[in-house]
């Protein structure tokens, strides 16, 4: 079961548009983290947000995943096979 938090937030201007911040506490009973696409739906007496799939990961979490005996490695593993060049 998720837990029930309420918050009472105030919304801001944010650039040409409107904003609230999601605190950590909602962020985390709703299992919402930086880069998870949302969808936003204008519900009776308000909006609605839910996830809308998996986060998309940063080229920093991209390269902290890597691990070259997993993912590959050296392209060209076999040796010289033409006129290359050391």
């Amino acid at each position: 079961m998720i837990p029930s938090i309420a918050v009472d937030q105030t919304i801001q201007t944010w650039g040409n548009g409107l904003g609230v911040r999601i605190t950590a506490p909602v962020a985390k009973a709703a299992r919402f983290v930086q880069g998870l696409p949302i969808t936003v739906e204008v519900v009776e007496g308000g909006i609605f947000l839910r996830a809308a799939g998996k986060p998309q990961l940063t080229l920093a979490q991209k390269l902290k995943a890597f691990h070259p005996e997993i993912h590959g490695g050296e392209v060209m593993a076999t040796g010289r096979i033409g006129a290359e060049v050391f």
